[in-house]
């Protein structure tokens, strides 16, 4: 009887794990069991073509997102599907190096206030910017709250020797990789930019980022990019 008792308490033990790490998926007509933080979700988002004669090609992007937020475990909301949810390779033809994915989901200038949502594949770069003064509003500051994942922040002061991350090559060719001062923030962890104005740039860990950003109004015209090339 005790060794059946055991028996059964493993089984409980076995359901409620797969419980926390295996959802259904009803997004397709045929039903299946999609596992969070299965390795195979990043070796697809690593391996994917992202650009189609020459062009970036968006829907794959952006379902590099999707499945990035399913590897967290994270809902894709409807609105997600939307125009509203944007991607972007900057221009330089280099998705899974140079880009990001983000969804602005709110920017209230009356009041002061700004919500973002950053997504990052493994290893990818959000180009070097800052954020200057606008005859609206002032430049913007902000404070970075990593949900998922992990990722390198890059900013203005003493350099960190040796850096923990390797920066794209095209972007030091270009000198938009000049801020070096480097921290890693974790799951959980929140960073503020040390500066208002401050050049910066993330890197994000080997299992990508989603990041939500706290800020100021954030105004298109305040921004600038280290890189000239760097369409946004």
């Amino acid at each position: 009887m005790q060794k059946l008792r055991h028996i059964l308490l493993l089984a409980v033990v076995a359901i409620a794990f797969g419980a926390c790490n295996c959802k259904k998926s009803n997004e397709t007509t045929q039903q299946k069991e999609t596992c969070y933080h299965n390795d195979a979700v990043m070796a697809k988002i690593q391996q994917t073509n992202y650009y189609k004669d020459g062009a970036f090609d968006k829907a794959a992007a952006k379902e590099a997102y999707y499945q990035l937020m399913r590897y967290y475990g994270v809902p894709v909301a409807p609105v997600l599907k939307t125009a509203e949810f944007w991607v972007s390779d900057f221009a330089q033809k280099d998705f899974p190096n140079i880009g990001m994915g983000g969804i602005f989901w709110v920017n209230n200038i009356d009041h002061g206030y700004f919500g973002h949502d950053i997504y990052l594949l493994p290893g990818q770069m959000l180009v070097e910017h800052k954020h200057h003064a606008v005859e609206n509003g002032a430049a913007k500051m902000e404070s970075w709250h990593m949900r998922h994942g992990s990722a390198y922040f890059f900013g203005e002061g003493d350099a960190t020797t040796p850096l923990p991350v390797k920066i794209p090559q095209s972007q030091i060719d270009k000198g938009a990789a000049n801020s070096k001062n480097c921290k890693l923030l974790k799951e959980g962890g929140v960073l503020t930019l040390n500066k208002t104005g401050a050049w910066h740039f993330i890197i994000a860990g080997p299992k990508g980022a989603i990041i939500t950003e706290y800020a100021s109004p954030h105004f298109n015209e305040g921004l600038e990019f280290a890189n000239k090339s760097v369409v946004f």
